[in-house]
C-alpha cells in the first residue's frame, strides 16, 4: 500500500509539468480512429494477470478514439457467459509524442463470478455480479519506434461489501515490437514485474507475452504467462498460462481543420 501510494505520488510529481506543455499543443487535424481485437483464449486473463477465469473465454477489446480522448470497452467472458467482466474505459491521451506518451483513464466495471447459495438445504450455483470503479495512469518512454519502457498504475474500488474493496496494481514494463521473423512475419515481446495489493494482501509477480503476427493478414497468435515471485493473496496460483488467437482491425478518419 505504502509502496504503491509513494510510486503514484512520485509519478504525478514528475509528470505534472508535461500536462501544461501538452495543453499548448494544438493539432491541425481532427482524427477519429475505430480499432479493436476480438479473440478466443484458452484461459481468460484479467487486466491484472494473476486473476484468471480458469476457463476458455471470448475477448473483445474495442476502441473509439478522437483526438486525445478515447472510449475503450474491454469484455472478457466464458463461453456460457457466467464468468468474466465488462469494463468501459474513458481515457485521455494527454501526451502522444515521439519519445514520451502519457495516458490517464477511469472505468466502471461489472464482474461476474460463480457463487454457491444454499436455501432449504438445496445448494445452487448462481452468477453473482459485482461492481467496481477504477482509475489508471500510464506514462511510457519510447526508446525508439519499436522499443518502449513504462509504468502502469491502477487503483480500484469495490462498490459492495461482500467482495474486494481496495486494489492497488503497479507495473514496471517494457515491450519490443516489429521483430522481423522472415518475410511478413513479425514478433512482439512484452514483459513486466508488478506489485499487487488487495485488501491488505500483497504479491509480487512477473508476466510475459509473446505475439506473432503477419503484415498482410489481420490475425495474430499470442502466448502469455504469469509467475508468482512472492504472494500472500488467498488462493494465489504459482503459475498461469494462456494462448489466444486474435482478429485485429483498425479504421482511421482524418479531417483537416
Amino acid at each position: 500500500m505504502h509502496i504503491s501510494k509513494l510510486a503514484f505520488t512520485g509519478a504525478l510529481a514528475l509528470l505534472l509539468p508535461f500536462f501544461s506543455v501538452a495543453q499548448q499543443i494544438d493539432s491541425i487535424h481532427k482524427t477519429t480512429v475505430f480499432s479493436g481485437s476480438v479473440g478466443v483464449t484458452t484461459n481468460g486473463f484479467s487486466i491484472v494477470p494473476t486473476f484468471s477465469l480458469n476457463s476458455s473465454a471470448g475477448l473483445f477489446f474495442l476502441s473509439w478514439k478522437k483526438n486525445k480522448f478515447s472510449i475503450d470497452p474491454d469484455i472478457r467472458l466464458t463461453p456460457d457467459g457466467r464468468k468474466g467482466g465488462i469494463l468501459l474505459w474513458f481515457r485521455y491521451h494527454a501526451i502522444d509524442e515521439k519519445k514520451f506518451s502519457l495516458r490517464v483513464g477511469a472505468h466502471p466495471a461489472l464482474n461476474f463470478q460463480l457463487r454457491k447459495v444454499t436455501d432449504n438445504n438445496t445448494t445452487t450455483t448462481i452468477t453473482q455480479m459485482r461492481r467496481f470503479l477504477a482509475g489508471e495512469i500510464a506514462p511510457t518512454y519510447h526508446i525508439n519506434k519499436n522499443w518502449n519502457v513504462g509504468i502502469y498504475y491502477l487503483q480500484g474500488h469495490g462498490l459492495q461489501k461482500d467482495g474486494p474493496q481496495a486494489t492497488h496494481f503497479i507495473t514496471f514494463n517494457s515491450g519490443i515490437s516489429n521483430i522481423k521473423m522472415g518475410g511478413p512475419l513479425r514478433l512482439a515481446l512484452y514483459g513486466a514485474v508488478y506489485y499487487l495489493e488487495l485488501d491488505g494482501y500483497e504479491g509480487h509477480y512477473y508476466t510475459a507475452t509473446t505475439t506473432l503476427s503477419h503484415k498482410k493478414i489481420p490475425f495474430s497468435l499470442q502466448a502469455a504467462i504469469n509467475k508468482t515471485i512472492r504472494s500472500t493473496l488467498p488462493g494465489n496460483k504459482d503459475f498461469l498460462s494462456t494462448v489466444t488467437l486474435f482478429y485485429n482491425f483498425s479504421k482511421t478518419m482524418v479531417r483537416v481543420k
